[in-house]
């Protein structure tokens, strides 16, 4: 029974969580997506049952229950458990999964390259292997990304009175771009990297306000901190990361997960995971733009006009 209770994926949560009960069965082309995305997080038991159906689609959509137990060495309930964790309503909805993304991957063909980059590599080669791995990272994050939690987070976004982003390094990045792009059409934003004034800032907030946490780890102490903060004042409170199931989604009321990419000497993840996050942030972006139409783009519109001089020729200049 200890080892079942430990394979149980439970996310902790508060009692304000959005449950995104109406999300549907990820496609069958999220699911290598998906795999790749909570592999990470997973027992490991669970995690031989999530590398076999990603390894071999075809041959598990085959077996039963029972016969992918047999091959991985769990349980019933372990494979049962790992579909659920997938977003598949049981097993029988995973095989159908498993079934459709075989049909596709024999009508595919398979990447000419991979994304290894060796220290001796031609920079044409680091060119196309970095671009593919780009291109795969905004895929799975599209094919990832719950369409019901990204709604309700515009939504809070396009309504609040202030909106706070944190995010440490690289996600700070990353926090600065959404936060220009929410000033740009009229919305009050704040990005904060120092964990100090993040945290002062966020017992300031209150209901009506957002806070948004960007981490890829989920771990990051510098960001769950005002995120607790927000949380705990009522703020609605938002977590972009690539754990959903880490520490920081225990105060987030939606949270938006991105892509995992495979870290390299080269390319740490610190860079790859970048990427999918400015995806979320361009998708929260735009999804307020749309809700605030009418004041969004004349506020758009007055900051190219401010701005218009600054890109024309320089004066004295030919």
């Amino acid at each position: 029974m200890t080892d079942e209770v430990k394979e149980t994926f439970v996310r902790a949560s508060g009692d304000r969580r959005a449950t995104g009960g109406g999300s549907a069965p990820p496609a069958p082309a999220a699911l290598a997506a998906k795999v790749r995305t909570l592999a990470p997080s997973m027992t490991r038991s669970m995690q031989r049952v999530a590398e076999a159906v990603a390894g071999d689609p075809a041959g598990c959509a085959a077996l039963t229950v029972t016969g992918l137990a047999e091959l991985t060495g769990t349980s019933e309930a372990t494979v049962v458990r790992t579909a659920r964790l997938l977003g598949y309503p049981g097993y029988r909805d995973l095989r159908l999964a498993l079934a459709g993304l075989a049909a596709q991957q024999q009508s595919g063909r398979a990447p000419a390259i991979t994304t290894d980059i060796a220290v001796d590599d031609p920079i044409a080669d680091v060119v196309a292997k970095l671009a593919y791995d780009e291109q795969q990272t905004l895929a799975d994050t599209a094919a990832g990304l719950d369409t019901v939690q990204l709604g309700a987070a515009v939504a809070a976004l396009a309504a609040a009175r202030r909106t706070d982003v944190y995010g440490i390094g690289a996600s700070g990045l990353v926090a600065q771009d959404l936060t220009q792009k929410l000033l740009r059409i009229g919305l009050i934003a704040h990005a904060h990297s120092d964990p100090h004034l993040a945290v002062t800032n966020a017992v300031q907030l209150r209901a009506g306000d957002v806070a948004l946490a960007i981490t890829h780890s989920g771990s990051t102490g510098d960001v769950i901190e005002p995120l607790r903060a927000a949380f705990e004042r009522g703020a609605t409170t938002i977590a972009v990361t690539g754990r959903p199931d880490g520490p920081v989604t225990q105060y987030a009321d939606h949270v938006l997960t991105t892509s995992t990419s495979r870290e390299s000497e080269l390319r740490p993840a610190a860079m790859s995971s970048r990427t999918s996050q400015l995806l979320v942030v361009d998708c929260l972006f735009v999804g307020v733009a749309q809700r605030t139409y009418e004041s969004a783009a004349p506020a758009l519109a007055a900051s190219y006009e401010a701005l218009a001089h600054r890109h024309g020729p320089l004066r004295g200049r030919p």
